[in-house]
């Protein structure tokens, strides 16, 4: 069924009144009322008439229903709130879409679904953290899974990096990403990208550094036969995410762009990776001359604390050389000159398990063999959490062999590399600030 006014060709002019007529009309087939939206009137003036009121003044999206009208409200919503000099709608209005709409109608308009996201972060502005909660909504309740990589991730990994709401996106980067599926969202090789980095920069401020290195790795080691600026950036926080958790960098995967490695060989963060664990002095003359490099590219706050732990992994090289060894000693072998310094040290790796050691009466630190010891809750947890994994990793596998169009292009390409269209010059998020603030890891 068309709207009043409509023809099958949808070239001719049809009223805002009579679209939401046709709109609220109970049984609509959904891929019909989004082919109508898609098509109805002109190239040129279909935004003009979604964007518009009705003649009585009335909003539109007063008649229709979240839930019930999900595809009418998504374009109503969106094209108001992309329209040039367009007041937007309430904020109340966004959150009750965001919250109420029906996922599986959204889908067949997966490109609104992205420019809505979009206008909610341009309409924000600087009150960013205000659309937060909305685009949560819209990122975890649009996909038909939460393994589902959507463009929404990125967009609302963005909000929560740039308005420091790290624990924020948690709910959504807790969810290993198994799917890609590109009916759902256009999705770019920059997306992938991004929502990476962003997860990666979030885990750091957060400093669960395994699960920031882990979302560094794979944006760093995103194939292309052209590295992305973002992910040379991603590089060097993986660096530095490494010498806090192992005391050093380890080596990428072999599958690593070489020419990023080149590169950051050319820069401080490797010349701090060679250094690295020396006493703080040492590594603040170490740094000394690079400082503004640091303070440019905004990482200095987590050169910081990589400088900070410096001592701990001193002390850790030393439980491999000594069976006991005063306090006095440990504070002169790291650098420290207050021995209580080392004491609060020595104490804090002891309760973090970094080390198996105890203090004596007079100072005497006897370090011991540290050895894993695991709950039978724990085991079974992990054994759970492996099976589940297999279980994803199984049937992706088995989507993939059943693919006509992925076995033919795999034995077409099988021996070319693939990469970005273009590059990605990760500077700033859509608000003009930049992502990398050095205080997100102060």
């Amino acid at each position: 069924m068309a709207p009043a006014g409509s023809s099958s060709s949808g070239s001719e002019a049809i009223s805002l009144e009579h679209l939401v007529q046709y709109l609220a009309t109970t049984g609509q087939i959904q891929e019909d009322v989004n082919q109508t939206l898609r098509t109805f009137g002109t190239k040129d003036t279909r935004e003009v008439i979604l964007a518009s009121k009705l003649p009585s003044g009335q909003d539109p999206l007063e008649l229709l229903n979240a839930q019930n009208n999900t595809l009418g409200y998504l374009y109503i919503l969106s094209a108001r709130m992309s329209f040039p000099n367009t007041p937007p709608p309430s904020l109340p209005l966004i959150e009750a879409f965001c919250k109420d709409f029906n996922p599986e109608h959204a889908r067949f308009a997966p490109d609104r679904v992205t420019a809505l996201a979009k206008a909610m972060v341009q309409a924000a502005g600087e009150n960013l953290k205000l659309i937060l909660e909305p685009l949560r909504d819209l990122a975890t309740r649009y996909p038909p899974t939460p393994s589902h990589l959507t463009t929404l991730h990125p967009i609302f990994l963005t909000a929560c990096v740039t308005t420091r709401h790290f624990a924020t996106a948690l709910p959504i980067l807790s969810s290993p990403i198994f799917n890609i599926d590109t009916s759902l969202s256009e999705l770019s090789y920059n997306d992938n990208l991004i929502y990476h980095y962003a997860g990666g920069v979030a885990f750091g401020a957060l400093k669960r550094w395994r699960e920031a290195e882990e979302f560094l790795e794979i944006c760093v080691t995103a194939p292309g036969q052209i590295p992305a600026a973002i992910q040379l950036e991603a590089l060097k926080k993986l660096t530095l995410v490494q010498l806090i958790l192992y005391g050093k960098a380890t080596a990428p995967p072999k599958y690593t762009n070489p020419t990023l490695i080149r590169i950051l060989k050319n820069t401080p963060y490797h010349t701090l990776a060679k250094a690295y664990p020396q006493t703080i002095s040492s590594l603040t003359a170490t740094i000394s001359r690079d400082i503004d490099i640091f303070k440019a590219e905004q990482n200095l706050g987590l050169v910081q604390q990589v400088i900070q732990r410096a001592p701990r992994w001193l002390i850790r090289r030393l439980t491999l050389t000594y069976l006991t060894l005063g306090l006095g000693d440990i504070a002169k072998e790291v650098g420290i000159e207050n021995e209580e310094e080392v004491r609060a040290v020595v104490v804090s790796m002891v309760e973090s398990e970094d080390i198996n050691a105890s203090i004596s009466v007079d100072g005497t630190v006897t370090f011991a063999t540290s050895t894993a010891q695991f709950s039978k809750a724990e085991i079974d947890k992990a054994v759970a959490q492996a099976q589940a994994q297999s279980q994803l990793l199984q049937e992706l596998e088995r989507t993939m062999n059943s693919s006509k169009e992925y076995l033919v292009k795999a034995i077409k390409h099988k021996d070319d590399a693939w990469g970005p269209d273009e590059d990605v010059m990760f500077n700033t998020h859509p608000g003009g600030s930049s992502w990398t603030d050095e205080n997100l890891y102060s």
